[in-house]
């Protein structure tokens, strides 16, 4: 700075704190507070009201890591301004602490960056509805238990009390209550003095006070105190504030905590410990396994529901017996199967029929999915597990309705799931390859980076450790980790990159710079007594659609090498039972899924082969022949003889009674079977009659008659109205086209970065504009109002503009009739338009000189 230069003036506001930032900065408050944007203000003065309102500030605390919160407390408490001396002895204390002066910068950082602190080091203010909501008061104690300053607690009393108390200290009487409370107020600050005066009170006294020190500062007292409190109340170490309440002073507290506002700061975050260490190897392999298991488990819920699944409930979602039938079906638990229905809703596989009796069943977006390779299978449910809301471990509770959340069910979004679940996965990724963490260093962790204030502190941070104890667990199910630890491919799906060996973290180059989590080694690595230079990592940025997909597709590569191959053969046997020693190829597959049943699942799948499922494959349209071939070209064994039988048994009756509509009816040629049917006495409450030799007729429907028909034991085909056998396959539900739903976002979404710069210009244009000076003339409005400008004037200003090249200062009504004001640089006019610059706009644009209500010219360094 030249010798001509003054130093630049500090702030008077926030807004002017604002106005002095750069645009980096100011990116970066509205990237970390994006309700602000919410919309855009229009120039710095409402940014800065906006930033200040109650609702804003609030969510802005809430989001701020524990030692950072520490340092908003303390100054709650500190003078208004604070230097940053009295800030960093409220957080360090007299003695002083290595640890905390080192990252009190950083959280300084923080606060500034906002915007809930603001000014230089030597005046230091929070934010006025911060300081509000963290400062103490009788119905609102500070989270740092200190109560109200000797000045706030004395300011209902009468003067003569005010005295008698100064004087009770040792202090000479004044003439006023003014600087009789200044007195008081500067022996309690003065440690000495203090020290003086503490020394004179007996130990039964100081016990009262030491109960009180670290808060809450406020007690009961009787009409008639005891000698121990009288002689603290005589001499003010305890002030009344009402009756039958006394108060210990801030600055009383504040010299029996040696000057800490906290009893324990907590600069550093606390580590996340090792539980168990793997090689890297079995992990990822481990992992592998259950990725494929987890493919299998979706494939086989939603083939059991291919013909269509349970209804939907009338309050929508699944019922409490269909979450049972499916929990048996998969053999799993019913929170288990809950958790993989959930996913496969959230993957757009699942969704409901919408048709008038509402089932759910799978989904087109399904039939896609199993076509694609299996890894890329498991990277599509494993993003939209990352990325989901909707929280399968609440089913089963209350809403605040105390109805029962149901699976598939309203009411199960939870916003703060993904931002969890990312969370705990970037800690698993700080952590050496192979290391499964200790799930309570976990939670001790996200503790310390969100530690919550408010009514909603308690549920928020139950919320909070269960949805991270369900991201554990699955995570595990899904085959993001393999024993606790996270897998290669779910490092990759994180988008983190590959772990490498400890090293120390790179120093931040200012206060509130922030390092990737993946540096965060100082947590494990630092010497006894260090402090890592590792700020807490903020919430994860939203990735775009692009980075999502080049993660899973870096995940899918990845996985594929440790998926079994499929394989194109089973192993028959003697028994009617065939083994699969490894997945399957699709085609296989799927043919073999309705030929038999499967028995036995794990390593190798062991299939069935019943009358009853030859006789599907039958009625999808397969021949005896068709099943002959298909088993001798994918068997490595013989096709054994029972087999063969059972298959020529099942298909020389299959398809010899048809049933058709009538309501329904049974034709055979043979009528010696249709007399053994309705002797039958299994057959009456299918209520058939005979209306010619070869048919018989039925009020029940079709589909009853078929099921009817086949618990007797027969193998009666479906035909259609023109006599054709109705082929059946398996995979003829589908509901319509339907999406994935939505996450439910934690308030505004984070904005993308075309988003954060368009802002950035707009406020600054709009600032422009409503700062810019002006030159005083009689056709201009007051301040701060629109220009009023005949048509003639604001013509004539326009065009010599044009020739002088300078910028105008113009109040404009667009075509909805807003008002505004732009500052504009005219380039032509004619035809009653006139072309500009607009300073405002960032951009050319043409305006009608009729909506333009009055013109100014600036000042000439208005620019």
């Amino acid at each position: 700075m030249s010798s001509d230069e003054k130093p630049a003036a500090a702030p008077r506001s926030l807004a002017e704190a604002l106005r002095a930032r750069d645009d980096a900065s100011l990116t970066a408050l509205l990237r970390s507070r994006p309700d602000l944007i919410t919309p855009v203000p229009a120039d710095l003065t409402q940014l800065a009201t906006r930033a200040g309102t109650r609702a804003s500030v609030v969510r802005a605390l809430e989001r701020l890591d524990r030692f950072a919160l520490q340092t908003a407390e303390a100054l709650a408490v500190a003078g208004d301004p604070a230097t940053y001396g009295e800030l960093l002895g409220l957080m360090a204390g007299d003695e002083g602490d290595a640890a905390v002066a080192a990252a009190l910068p950083r959280a300084l950082g923080t606060l500034r960056e906002q915007a809930l602190v603001w000014g230089g080091d030597d005046r230091l203010r929070l934010v006025r509805t911060a300081r509000e909501l963290l400062a103490p008061s009788a119905q609102h104690p500070s989270p740092t238990g200190l109560g109200p300053t000797v000045q706030e607690a004395t300011a209902g009393m009468s003067p003569g009390r005010i005295q008698e108390i100064v004087t009770a200290a040792g202090l000479p009487s004044t003439h006023d209550s003014v600087s009789a409370v200044a007195a008081l107020t500067a022996l309690f600050t003065d440690r000495k003095r203090m020290a003086a005066l503490l020394a004179t009170v007996p130990d039964d006294s100081l016990d009262v006070l030491d109960r009180l020190v670290w808060g809450p500062p406020y007690g009961q007292v009787t009409a008639d105190p005891a000698p121990r409190l009288r002689l603290l109340m005589d001499r003010g170490l305890l002030l009344p504030t009402a009756p039958g309440t006394v108060v210990l002073p801030r600055e009383v507290a504040l010299h029996l905590r040696a000057g800490r506002a906290h009893r324990t700061p907590e600069p550093v975050p606390p580590a996340v410990t090792a539980a168990a260490t793997h090689r890297p190897q079995i992990v990822d392999a481990t992992a592998a396994g259950q990725a494929y298991t987890a493919l299998a488990t979706v494939e086989e819920l939603l083939k059991d529901w291919d013909e269509g699944g349970p209804n939907v409930l009338r309050a929508g979602g699944l019922s409490v017996r269909d979450l049972k039938r499916t929990a048996v079906a998969l053999d799993v638990s019913e929170p288990v199967a809950a958790f993989w229905l959930e996913l496969a809703y959230a993957a757009g596989l699942l969704a409901s029929d919408g048709d008038v009796e509402e089932r759910y069943a799978a989904t087109p977006a399904h039939d896609e999915w199993l076509e694609r390779p299996p890894a890329d299978r498991w990277a599509h449910l494993a993003g939209a597990w990352l990325s989901a809301t909707r929280t399968a471990g609440v089913v089963g509770g209350r809403d605040a309705k105390d109805r029962t959340l149901s699976a598939l069910g309203p009411g199960l979004d939870r916003s703060a799931a993904p931002e969890v679940r990312r969370r705990v996965l970037s800690l698993l990724a700080a952590l050496p390859e192979g290391t499964a963490p200790d799930p309570e260093s976990v939670l001790a962790r996200l503790r310390w980076e969100r530690p919550l204030r408010g009514p909603q502190r308690d549920h928020d941070h139950d919320l909070r450790e269960r949805l991270a104890r369900w991201t554990l667990s699955e995570a595990e199910l899904l085959g993001i980790t393999g024993r606790g630890a996270l897998s290669a491919h779910g490092r990759a799906l994180l988008g983190a990159p590959p772990a490498a060996a400890p090293a120390r973290a790179a120093e931040p180059t200012g206060p509130g710079d922030k390092l990737p989590v993946h540096h965060h080694r100082a947590d494990t690595a630092a010497a006894p007594g260090s402090v890592p230079s590792v700020a807490p990592a903020p919430a994860p940025a939203v990735a775009s659609a692009a980075e999502r997909a080049a993660s899973a597709a870096a995940a899918a590569r990845l996985l594929a090498p440790l998926l079994p191959e499929p394989l194109d053969h089973v192993l028959l046997q003697a028994d009617l039972t065939a083994v699969a020693p490894g997945p399957l190829r699709r085609p296989l597959a799927d043919v073999l899924g309705v030929l038999a049943n499967v028995e036995s699942k794990g390593g190798a799948t062991v299939y069935r082969f019943t009358p009853a499922s030859v006789r599907r494959a039958l009625d999808a349209g397969r021949t005896a022949a068709d099943l002959h071939a298909f088993l001798a070209q994918h068997s490595r064994t013989p096709v054994p003889q029972p087999l063969a039988y059972l298959i020529d048994d099942v298909a020389r009756r299959h398809g010899h009674l048809r049933v058709g509509a009538a309501s329904a009816y049974v034709r055979c040629d043979d009528d010696a079977l249709l007399n053994e049917i309705l002797a039958d006495k299994r057959s009456a409450g299918l209520r058939l009659r005979r209306l010619a030799p070869t048919v018989l007729a039925t009020p029940a429907d079709p589909a009853a008659l078929l099921e009817g028909l086949r618990a007797m034991g027969y193998a009666p085909a479906a035909e259609s109205a023109e006599g054709d056998v109705l082929i059946a396959r398996a995979d003829s539900h589908r509901t319509p086209p339907r999406t994935a739903p939505e996450p439910v976002p934690d308030g505004p979404p984070v904005p993308d970065a075309t988003l954060l710069s368009a802002a950035v210009r707009a406020i600054r244009a709009g600032d422009l504009a409503s700062t810019a000076p002006r030159k005083a003339t009689a056709s201009a409005a007051a301040d701060g109002d629109l220009p009023r400008t005949s048509s003639a004037e604001t013509l004539a200003t326009m065009q010599a503009a044009v020739l002088t090249g300078e910028a105008l200062w113009i109040g404009y009504v667009n075509a909805e009739g807003t008002a505004g004001q732009h500052v504009i640089a005219p380039i032509r006019v004619e035809g009653g338009f006139v072309t500009a610059y607009d300073h405002t706009a960032d951009e050319v644009r043409t305006y009608p000189l009729h909506r333009i209500t009055g013109v100014a010219e600036l000042e000439p360094d208005a620019g």
